[in-house]
């Protein structure tokens, strides 16, 4: 018998990503097909069709499926030797919505092995343009939700989060109340993440707790869908959602279309799929305790938590990987550009200099706190250049040294701060992993580990929704023997540590992240009484 292997797929926005690992979690194959240049019939751009009202945003179906027939196709080429795959995960770009028609059930269970599976499809989808993350046509749902179950705090210590309008219950409602006849024609609908599953099931796949946690439908406690959300989106809905499961399910064995067009193992499993953000927690092998920031031109924080309080920024998951605790993520919009913003206009637009700049100065940079935020910030909803003195009075400016110090300090005390609004807690274990540009900046990373008083590591996170897919594939198939990812996954490479806490520096910022905290407050409520971005 050949080795075993195991697959991870990504559907994400731009391109479809597998990778082959074996029993020892080494890459022994990878490959992707672009949506853009490989399927330029679709016509696409970034993967996606931005509407004339510039607020829809959709990706044809048929093009998943066509890119799967695609990848499968080059894989069989190569010589992939199918049959030594014991089971396969996959994660799908979050919230997007897949509309099966009525019907559809029987003609992917009954595919013929003879034809590539998008004819065998092309009839198949109510909806045959899917929306997809990037769309914000639904503001009006999103309003009608959060009215229908008592506002948008109540909405988020039910589902997680408050109504976003990407999240897919609002675009079924929108799609419910603009073509009532195309939903009533929809038996199922998926997620895009539930849709790519049911492709390797040759049946409608269930849709998993994590990813199922990005609609604004699953109450996060009770890992059931809502009823009071459900009725306020659509009639009749639960029966075309299915039931949830947990990410970690084994979902059934491969269909026959696959052991007769390329050569998988009758035996080969399924294991549920889920978002892509959730795979991406899998990938960096995030435990209990850890926290994951991605700091690129947005900065993207994942955190392991154990009991969330819900708020109005950020959005609560159900942890991929251990079904009694939770993911949390959290995005702020003014990153890297802000950085290199003030790089630029305090550095002489060097790194070099900037990291200088950021030593020349004390941890806490006595007392001087800023907000910087040149476009409209998420996390908080606030915008503009806000400086304060050590005695809270605003100022108009700060030396240039302290304008880069209270820039990064600002920047992560930010990150702590919501963190820990959404029930995030510092543990003397925790670890953070550090990923994206500026995680090559040590002088950055350590005013990181300062403000959260824990160790830096830095990760490689290029393939992670596609890596963590495979280890979920791995660990599905003895997840319900009570062993964890953790175990699963031990021989795969150790993050780098990076940079340790400063001794003492617990006791400095204490007082200065209350302190920021409440300024915070004045900065999204008085936005008036700031000096604003030159």
């Amino acid at each position: 018998m050949a080795a075993s292997g195991y697959l991870g797929w990504d559907f994400s926005t731009q391109q479809l990503k597998v990778i082959a690992i074996d029993e020892q979690l080494r890459v022994i194959y990878e490959d992707s097909i672009q949506f853009d240049k490989d399927l330029p019939e679709f016509r696409t751009q970034g993967g996606a069709h931005v509407h004339s009202d510039r607020l829809t945003v959709t990706s044809p179906v048929l093009m998943w499926v066509k890119a799967l027939d695609m990848i499968l196709e080059k894989m069989k080429s190569s010589g992939f030797n199918f049959s030594q795959v014991r089971a396969l995960s996959g994660a799908g770009q979050q919230h997007g919505s897949v509309y099966w028609k009525k019907g559809s059930a029987e003609i992917l269970k009954n595919a013929s092995s003879e034809l590539p599976l998008h004819h065998t499809l092309k009839d198949c989808f109510s909806v045959g343009n899917s929306p997809i993350w990037m769309d914000s046509s639904t503001a009006s749902q999103c309003s009608s939700l959060e009215k229908a179950v008592g506002g948008a705090q109540h909405l988020a210590n039910i589902t997680g989060s408050r109504a976003y309008e990407r999240f897919t219950g609002n675009q079924i409602a929108k799609i419910y109340s603009q073509n009532p006849e195309v939903y009533m024609q929809t038996e199922r609908i998926s997620l895009v993440s539930s849709f790519a599953a049911s492709l390797f099931l040759g049946a409608y796949a269930p849709i998993d707790y994590s990813d199922g946690s990005g609609m604004n439908l699953l109450k996060i406690c009770e890992k059931v869908w809502s009823a009071s959300c459900l009725d306020a989106c659509a009639p009749a809905l639960a029966e075309k959602l299915g039931c949830p499961v947990p990410s970690h399910s084994v979902l059934g064995p491969i269909s026959p279309y696959y052991i007769k067009h390329y050569g998988f193992s009758p035996d080969c499993k399924i294991v549920a799929f889920t978002g892509d953000n959730p795979a991406s927690l899998a990938g960096m092998r995030l435990q209990e305790g850890d926290i994951a920031i991605s700091l690129g031109t947005s900065d993207t924080l994942f955190l392991w938590i154990q009991e969330p309080t819900p708020a109005l920024e950020g959005h609560i998951l159900c942890n991929p990987v251990d079904s009694q605790a939770y993911m949390a993520l959290l995005c702020f919009k003014n990153g890297s550009l802000m950085r290199e913003r003030i790089r630029d206009d305090c550095a002489s637009g060097s790194w070099d200099e900037f990291s200088k700049a950021l030593t020349s100065t004390v941890a806490g940079n006595n007392g001087n706190l800023g907000f910087y935020f040149d476009v409209m910030e998420i996390t908080p909803e606030a915008v503009g250049i806000h400086r304060f003195n050590r005695d809270n009075q605003k100022v108009s400016d700060f030396p240039k040294e302290v304008e880069i110090r209270a820039l990064i300090e600002g920047q992560f005390m930010a990150k702590r701060i919501h963190a820990e609004k959404l029930g995030y807690k510092v543990m003397p274990r925790t670890r953070i992993l550090a990923t994206g540009g500026a995680s090559h900046n040590k002088k950055i990373l350590q005013v990181l580990s300062d403000v959260f008083n824990a160790p830096v590591y830095t990760i490689d996170t290029a393939n992670s929704a596609c890596l963590g897919s495979a280890y979920r594939a791995i660990h599905g198939l003895v997840a319900e023997t009570g062993v964890s990812l953790a175990d699963v996954v031990k021989l795969a490479p150790e993050p780098r540590l990076a940079v340790t806490p400063t001794t003492g520096v617990e006791e400095l910022y204490r007082p200065l992240l209350k302190r920021y905290a409440e300024l915070e407050q004045k900065v999204i409520y008085n936005p008036t009484s700031s000096c604003l971005a030159k």
